[in-house]
């Protein structure tokens, strides 16, 4: 993985399940706080030095190189990975280290926006990597699809996942908020231009101005390591506007959720998002764009809405759809939404899928 945080946060019930059937589980990701938490609950972290953002291929060839040696060293009986350059160059260093390997595309990132002579390379990247792997997880259809259609694999190698599923008792439903409170938006996402920030603040203000008791938050963390960061001073200058609080960063963002009467994410194209399916969890009505992945956990006019993607405009109109419910009518599409994550989204889902996948691999039994 790219950030041991990421496996603590969202794979974590995957990792358990493993140490539990009798697996030995090594984390090989840069080192963060979570560190200590992982190797509590029985896990050896191994520390990965790797460029999270930037293209450079002399940067890319170190880390498969980097990755081969460290799978010889190993020599695991399976190799789970995630994020897009763990996919392609793990794959290829497992392959040159014949250790079997078990990608999750968990999103296409900005490669598969860009369109042109990127995607073309990024497609050729996953043709060579993902060519004669056993399984491939993806986290929603369109994904998937695209890659079958671009003959990136076979339709045979492809499995289907529910995003990295939730905990339903963790992330049990709350009550909507008072409706005598002003009603507030959140949107919580990693601040890229990506994710649809700047429409999300362009809504508030349309939405603002015709609604002045509605309230905008973002929650999430600035100067991410991506081409498409959003700055602190940008977020410092629409919070004196008014337009919008920040609330930083947490680690727990349940309060966030429970205080808010829906959860927004306009981003421009996902895996499967994770903080619509922990707000739909919590039974709260979500707002999202229709594209992939967001269109996967809402259901459009049950659980939510969906607008066009990059348009502050559209966005603002179906939040404005959103005041004018009653609030018998938003407690019912959350209740569509906790329901949805119910039938669908359950992290047991996701610890099946791996013990199924993994004995296709290695054989039932192996340790």
């Amino acid at each position: 993985m790219n950030a041991a945080w990421n496996i603590w946060n969202f794979r974590r019930p995957v990792v358990e399940a493993l140490l539990a059937d009798g697996h030995r589980v090594t984390v090989l990701a840069p080192p963060d706080d979570s560190v200590p938490g992982l190797e509590r609950i029985g896990c050896r972290f191994r520390s990965l030095e790797m460029s999270v953002k930037g293209l450079n291929p002399i940067e890319d060839l170190k880390l498969q190189r980097r990755l081969t040696r460290i799978f010889r060293q190993e020599a695991p009986d399976a190799v789970l990975s995630y994020t897009i350059k763990n996919n392609i160059f793990g794959a290829q260093a497992a392959r040159a280290a014949g250790v079997p390997f078990i990608p999750n595309v968990t999103g296409l990132g900005t490669a598969f926006l860009s369109g042109g002579l990127l995607q073309t390379i990024a497609e050729q990247l996953y043709r060579r990597a993902f060519g004669k792997l056993p399984v491939v997880f993806f986290q929603n259809e369109d994904d998937r699809d695209m890659f079958l259609d671009r003959k990136l694999l076979r339709s045979g190698q492809a499995r289907l996942l529910p995003g990295s599923g939730i905990d339903l008792s963790r992330f049990a439903a709350a009550d909507m908020p008072e409706v005598d409170t002003p009603p507030v938006f959140l949107m919580v996402a990693r601040l890229l231009r990506d994710k649809g920030v700047i429409e999300f603040v362009e809504a508030a203000r349309q939405v603002k101005a015709r609604h002045p008791e509605a309230r905008f938050q973002l929650l999430g963390a600035t100067g991410s390591e991506n081409r498409t960061a959003i700055d602190s001073a940008t977020v410092e200058a629409w919070v004196t506007e008014g337009v919008v609080a920040y609330l930083g960063t947490t680690n727990d963002v349940r309060p966030a959720i429970a205080g808010a009467a829906c959860v927004v994410l306009p981003s421009y194209r996902e895996g499967a998002p994770r903080t619509l399916i922990e707000a739909a969890a919590m039974a709260r009505p979500l707002i999202a764009t229709d594209v992939p992945g967001c269109r996967a956990v809402v259901d459009r006019e049950v659980s939510g809405f969906l607008c066009e993607v990059r348009s502050a405009d559209s966005l603002a109109r179906v939040m404005e759809r959103f005041l004018a419910l009653t609030p018998k009518e938003r407690e019912g599409m959350g209740r569509a939404a906790r329901a949805k994550m119910e039938r669908e989204y359950d992290q047991a889902f996701i610890v099946e899928a791996y013990r199924a996948a993994l004995a296709s691999v290695m054989g039932e039994g192996q340790r």
